[in-house]
């Protein structure tokens, strides 16, 4: 029988990527905020497949846009964490998807799933986050039938004990919503305090 190691090695690229940074979106950003994972997840999914129908942007495999998607929304979340790239190179985790590009570039990798996932990620971050800070709106809002699966199925935590929890929606409209009233991140975030900061994170930290 395999150890936890070996099997985790064992695993495909794309696999290992998601347990990685999907997982800490969900333990992160996203804890007891399933409905919002899910949405999150679902817009992403429909936005590379209507991209897919666009002949420039034509792939036949879009799991590993999806991927990058994720990676993409990881590394705005984590956005000064150190990344060691390949034991190379150790750059902040805001621009590790433009080097996971550059490396396919360099390889002669193709590109286009990566920029597929590029192209949704900002998407949905531009609608729930940067949208929502400089205008106040949330055209992205989780939508109530999404609640109503999670809450359907029992998957993650009730919206009810969440809303108690001080977390989503105990920040009223003015933070950008909560469960079926706000985007995933918009809920959780604050302003930024100021404008000199090119970017930053939240207030933890990424461990390896």
């Amino acid at each position: 029988m395999s150890s936890p190691g070996e099997y985790y090695n064992s695993l495909p690229p794309i696999t290992k990527a998601y347990a990685r940074y999907g997982v800490q979106l969900e333990k992160g950003p996203f804890e007891r905020r399933t409905a919002d994972f899910l949405w999150m997840m679902i817009f992403g999914s429909f936005t590379l497949l209507v991209l897919s129908v666009i002949p420039f942007f034509w792939a036949p495999f879009l799991g590993v846009s999806l991927v990058f998607m994720l990676l993409y929304l990881w590394s705005r979340e984590f956005p000064n964490a150190n990344i060691s790239l390949y034991g190379l190179v150790t750059l902040k985790a805001f621009y590790l998807p433009w080097a996971m590009l550059a490396l396919d570039v360099i390889f002669g990798s193709p590109i286009m799933p990566d920029l597929l996932g590029i192209i949704a990620g900002h998407l949905y971050y531009f609608l729930t986050v940067l949208h929502p800070l400089a205008t106040g709106k949330n055209y992205l809002k989780t939508p109530k039938w999404v609640n109503k699966i999670v809450a359907r199925w029992r998957i993650g935590a009730p919206v009810a004990s969440v809303r108690q929890a001080g977390g989503v929606g105990a920040a009223g409209p003015g933070a950008g919503g909560g469960v079926g009233g706000g985007g995933a991140y918009s809920s959780a975030r604050a302003p930024p305090e100021s404008s000199n900061t090119a970017f930053r994170g939240r207030s933890y930290r990424l461990t390896d």
